[in-house]
Formats: structure tokens, C-alpha cells, sequence
């Protein structure tokens, strides 16, 4: 695949971000991308490994790795986007989000640096856009079956638009504005423009997928409403219940979870709420409490709106720093620190500081009192921790948002109305199949394995519509 001998040949390159200063004016996304005749030496760098693990272990959607780079380095572009197409309903939103797991089982990563295929993904779908290759594809017989699938996100999307494929009428409940779940409302617009959801969304439409937005299903239309008027149901309500701090002051004025603060911040920005409702971090002292990707993702929001000053603290010990172009701990995901672009634009971070308490003099936070731990693993190898003596220390804040991630989906009416049984993580229980406990009805995505990458719920739906189509084509001839 690619030239022979070409990861020799060629380094590896990204396009890199744009400036701090430049991008902090404005949410426009903040990557830039590599031009064609750079691309293609990229790719020429995909090695014939023989057993490709970027597609055989690493992407979970099982994307045809080698096959696309070797496309993309003989200037085969259509080539190239008829094999992504294969396997990924939005490749325009992975080749932005997803953290590319691929590239961390590169067989390169072993002792250089991986192929860039993230970039190269991007650039066949965004000019498969261009060159207008991207068409709505209808299915070409009905089944006369229908499906509801509640929730648009990477699950809920992605199987309605397998099943539209399969024949089968699809109608997509949403409870928000506008479609796309997570997509739209859980991650900035700096790193996903809303424009490219919907110009998704506009193809999905044209298969011949309806959506129902500003609908509570359980609330708005009941369960029983929704089983009679459809065959099945997919449930892919994602895993939006937060984890909370046990932490004294959590309650107070100020004190925000990050999902709320993220899905204000983007309705705002497009007119879907008021001033009045949005939460703002200008000229606000802000402390973030998580240090994953979503807490990075408040950084950088914050920074946006004009934050004083950005803090944000991590409970867990620092990752290992690795500097090497290698994967440490090749073919799987590395746990290393990861510095993200939110980080660049301004953020002073810390691991291994407890919350003790958040306090103000009426019923807004004003300060916080934190203590530095360490970290310890007892007789049985479990961790513990502990606070260092002499370490506490007072920080004056404006604003405290809660990024300690998710516990499981949240109970609602409708999962009480179908009777459906819960895993022992407050999960839905689903089978092989994604078949749950309640006729007909079936569930996906992080609603059923807790929360995880949008990749991740893009191939338990794309599964789920498979086993569902199964379910409804008994019987028929």
C-alpha cells in the first residue's frame, strides 16, 4: 500500500491549528488541513504491513485504511471515497473528532510516526463534497415496516441512515431544536461547525428520513404511542446523567456541569436561546473539575468568551509525557498526556488536587479550598487516596464547571414506561442482538456501554440496524 519504502521516504506532517490569537476571536473551527500534493505523500507513507491493525483493530468501524491511502497516493480521490463510504456514515465528523484510534495502531507507531490518517480521512470526504460525489442514496425497494429511533446522535444517526438503506421507514425523535445530539450540542463549535451536521442532515432527509425535533418521548408522545405506531423502536438516548462531586458548596449559584454549560454556550451562538439564558464565563475566574476532553472543550469555550483566567484541575495522577513520534504502548490507545489546542489558548492545569469545599458569602461560589493527594495501591492493588498534610490551599473563582464525566443514561419516564431493565451500571440492558428487555424495542450507543467515542456509538449503531433488520424481515417474502 502507498510507495514502497515511502515511510522512509517521507516524515510525517499535520496541518497543525491556527494561530491562538487569531482563533480565540472567533468559534470557527480551529484546524487547518494539509493540500493535496501533501496528502498524497502522506499516504504514500502506509506501509504493506501485511496484517493492517489500523483497520483490524483499531477503528471500530473497521474502516478500509490501507485500501483509502493507497488511493489517495495515486490520485484516485473517487476511489478513495467509495471505500470510506463503505464503512462511515459521517466521515466528515470523525475525521474531526475522533481521537484516531487508527493511527495509535499504526504498525509504523511501533518505533516512528503513525500515518496522518485522520487527515487523509477528512480530505476524501470533504472533497467528495466538493466534487459532488456525496448524493443522497434511497433504497431502491420499500419494506413497509417502520422503525423509531429515538435520540440523534452517532448511534441514533447512523442507524437511521443504515435502515433507510435497507428499505425500511425511519422517523428520528429528538427532544432538542435540532438534530445531532452530542454532535451538535456536546462539542464546540470550534472543533465541529454545525454547518457540516447539517449539511448531513440534509442528505439524510433526502433518503427519506424524517425528524421529529422538540419531542420528549415518554413526555411529549407516550411509549405505548410509540410501539403502535411503529415496528420497532431503537432507543439511543446516550449517557447524559453527570457525575456529581461529593463535595460541600456543589450546589451553589455558579456551579455548573459541563454539558449544561457547553449546550448553552452552542444554542446561543445560534440563536436558539436569549443572553438571559446563556452561562458565560466573561471576566470570570474559571475552574474546570475534570481533566478529559470535555473539560478541555470548557477551556476553550471559556477562553472564548472572555474568561479572566482558566484553571483546570484533574483528580488522577499525571499521565506519563511522552515526546517520542511512537506509541508507547503500541497497537493500543496510549495513555499519555495529551495537550489539546483548547489547552494552547490559555489554561493553568494541575493533577492530583482533591475539591474539598466550595464556598461563597451568599449563595455563590467565590472560593474553593483544594488539597494536593497522592496516589497509593493497598495490599490488593487497588488505589487509594490521600491527601498530603500541609497542602491545602484557598483559590478565589467566579465560576466552577463540573467535567467529571458521566455516570449512565439518564432514567427517564420512557425507559419506565417500556419496563426496561438496566444494567448494574444504570445502563440499558441489551443483548448481542441490542434487543432489550420490552418487545420490538432495541437500544444502542452509550446508553447502553456508558460513555464513550462517537466512533465508538457510530458502530453499535450501524450493528443495531443490521440485528433490527433481521427482526423485521421475518416473515416477510
Amino acid at each position: 500500500m502507498g510507495e514502497l519504502l515511502g515511510f522512509l521516504k517521507y516524515q510525517r506532517k499535520e496541518a497543525g491549528y491556527r494561530d491562538v490569537q487569531d482563533r480565540l476571536k472567533d468559534y470557527r473551527e480551529v484546524m487547518r488541513r494539509l493540500e493535496p500534493e501533501e496528502l498524497r505523500k502522506q499516504a504514500a507513507r502506509c506501509m504493506d504491513c501485511g496484517t493492517p491493525f489500523c483497520h483490524a483493530l483499531g477503528c471500530p468501524l473497521g474502516n478500509l485504511v490501507p485500501e483509502f491511502n493507497d488511493t489517495v497516493y495515486r490520485g484516485l480521490w473517487h476511489e478513495a471515497y467509495d471505500r470510506l463510504e463503505l464503512t462511515s456514515n459521517f466521515p466528515e465528523i470523525t475525521g474531526r473528532v475522533c481521537p484516531a484510534l487508527c493511527e495509535s495502531s499504526c504498525t509504523l507507531s511501533i518505533n516512528d510516526a503513525p500515518v496522518t490518517i485522520k487527515a487523509i480521512e477528512l480530505a476524501i470526504i470533504e472533497t467528495a463534497f466538493a466534487k459532488g460525489w456525496v448524493v443522497p442514496q434511497p433504497s431502491p425497494s420499500e419494506s413497509g415496516r417502520s422503525v423509531a429511533v429515538v435520540g440523534s446522535g452517532p448511534a441514533g444517526l447512523s442507524a437511521a441512515q443504515q435502515l433507510r438503506r435497507m428499505g425500511h421507514r425511519v422517523t428520528v425523535y429528538e427532544k432538542d431544536q435540532k438534530p445531532g445530539g452530542i454532535l451538535r450540542y456536546g462539542i464546540p463549535e470550534f472543533k465541529l461547525e454545525k454547518w457540516i451536521i447539517d449539511r448531513r442532515i440534509s442528505l439524510f432527509q433526502q433518503e427519506g428520513i424524517e425528524f421529529e425535533t422538540n419531542v420528549v418521548v415518554g413526555e411529549d408522545i407516550s411509549a405505548r404511542y410509540l410501539k403502535r405506531k411503529h415496528d420497532a423502536v431503537l432507543l439511543a438516548l446516550g449517557c447524559r446523567e453527570p457525575r456529581p462531586i461529593p463535595v460541600a458548596g456543589s450546589q451553589s449559584d455558579g456551579v455548573h456541569y459541563a454539558l449544561d454549560y457547553l449546550t448553552k454556550a452552542t444554542g446561543h451562538l445560534h440563536g436558539e436561546i436569549g443572553d438571559r439564558e446563556l452561562i458565560s464565563a466573561r471576566d470570570k475566574t474559571v475552574l474546570v473539575l475534570g481533566g478529559g476532553d470535555t473539560g478541555a472543550d470548557c477551556v476553550g469555550t471559556a477562553n472564548r468568551q472572555g474568561a479572566r483566567k482558566v484553571y483546570q484541575f484533574e483528580i488522577l495522577p499525571k499521565p506519563e509525557e511522552w515526546t517520542e513520534p511512537s506509541n508507547p504502548q503500541w497497537p493500543y490507545y496510549p495513555r499519555i498526556q495529551r495537550t489539546s489546542s483548547s489547552h494552547d489558548e490559555g489554561c493553568e492545569r494541575r493533577w492530583k488536587i482533591k475539591t474539598k469545599k466550595l464556598y461563597g458569602m451568599g449563595v455563590k461560589v467565590e472560593k474553593g479550598i483544594f488539597c494536593e493527594l497522592s496516589w497509593n495501591q493497598d495490599s490488593a492493588g487497588r488505589w487509594q487516596q490521600q491527601e498530603v498534610p500541609g497542602t491545602d490551599f484557598t483559590l478565589d473563582i467566579d465560576m466552577v464547571l463540573i467535567a467529571a464525566g458521566f455516570v449512565h443514561v439518564e432514567q427517564s419516564k420512557l425507559l419506565k414506561d417500556f419496563d426496561i431493565k438496566l444494567n448494574k451500571y444504570g445502563n440499558i440492558a441489551a443483548e448481542s442482538d441490542f434487543s432489550t428487555s420490552a418487545e420490538s424495542v432495541f437500544a444502542a450507543g452509550d446508553a447502553v456501554s456508558g460513555a464513550s467515542l462517537v466512533v465508538k456509538a457510530m458502530d453499535q449503531g450501524r450493528r443495531a440496524a443490521d440485528k433490527i433488520n433481521e427482526y423485521l424481515r421475518r416473515g416477510l417474502p
